[in-house]
């Protein structure tokens, strides 16, 4: 955020608006795919844990990027260091949701679930410890209505290190593990249409609808983060030179960060189908035409998508 500094009042104020906007956006999207993990019971498998541990992280992240008051000394430490924390936490659960996919289907393992306290432990230790890391020898002030941290380039150097290069870590970690796992489906495609599996190929075709969703998981952080990172870099070498129309992307897109996550990783054919079923129960037959989803078969709705992983059916 120190990208303000030399902007208008106006334009500060649009980038208030935007940043507010888009993370309400967020903030709803992913407390959405949180109240459906609480209320529907049938969502409590592990592989969907995962998916609520991501929306709750988005959603605090979006929660204090929304109700920071940087006038106050507290709240404005408050601000900075839980949005930075709830970030990284949410960017560091994508990759264990790519490792449990790739342990899964590719090296056909079925002990992920023995491995949440790692994974909790490598999620929030790793988010604490970037944490603390950027907050050494920072000096929380703010402008207007954004909470800033130091603007020297020691600083953003700091914030680089403890951000953007964890954050592209995970972008390539997770773009390398579904691009095997792409891999892995294809070859088991091809196998099936050799051999000429009606059954299999069945399978193959519902892996052939997750893999075309699956590839769109590492584009979220990018789309993300990127113009967040081309602003970064522009201002650590040109910091007096600010670029109003890229600032307003930056803010922008890193605020949709929990509503495309909650789109792409949340809303699933179970999650769909869970949601359907409540509909059927309240809603009168003679209107359940106007829901056309409701009246379709569960077979209808067995994609292999994250929650649908065959972990419990190896067990």
């Amino acid at each position: 955020m120190a990208m303000i500094g030399s902007l208008t009042a106006h334009q500060r104020w649009i980038l208030m608006a935007v940043k507010g906007g888009a993370s309400s956006l967020s903030f709803v999207g992913s407390s959405f795919i949180v109240l459906c993990y609480l209320l529907f019971k049938e969502l409590r498998k592990f592989s969907f844990k995962l998916v609520f541990y991501l929306a709750l992280s988005d959603m605090l992240c979006s929660f204090f990027s929304i109700v920071g008051d940087p006038s106050k000394g507290f709240f404005c430490y408050a601000q900075g260091y839980s949005t930075h924390f709830f970030c990284v936490a949410s960017f560091l659960w994508t990759t264990t949701i790519a490792f449990t996919l790739h342990r899964t289907v590719v090296k056909h393992k079925t002990d992920v679930e023995d491995l949440e306290a790692m994974f909790h432990l490598y999620v929030w230790g790793t988010s604490l410890f970037l944490t603390v890391i950027r907050s050494i020898g920072n000096d929380h002030r703010h402008l207007g209505g954004w909470c800033l941290t130091q603007t020297g380039r020691t600083r953003k150097a700091v914030q680089f290190i403890t951000f953007y290069a964890p954050l592209w870590g995970a972008i390539l970690y997770n773009g390398y593990t579904y691009f095997q796992v792409i891999r892995m489906l294809n070859n088991a495609t091809r196998m099936a249409v050799g051999m000429s599996d009606r059954a299999y190929q069945s399978d193959a075709r519902a892996d052939k609808k997750s893999m075309n969703r699956w590839g769109y998981y590492p584009l979220i952080l990018i789309g993300s983060w990127a113009f967040g990172t081309i602003n970064g870099i522009h201002d650590f070498i040109e910091p007096g030179h600010k670029i109003f129309w890229l600032s307003v992307l930056d803010v922008g897109t890193a605020a949709l960060m929990g509503l495309f996550n909650s789109i792409a990783y949340g809303l699933n054919s179970s999650v769909r189908r869970a949601i359907y079923e409540r509909l059927d129960q309240v809603w009168p037959a003679s209107l359940r035409r106007w829901f056309p989803g409701s009246l379709k078969s569960k077979g209808q709705f067995q994609e292999s998508e994250l929650v649908s992983l065959r972990i419990e059916d190896q067990h």
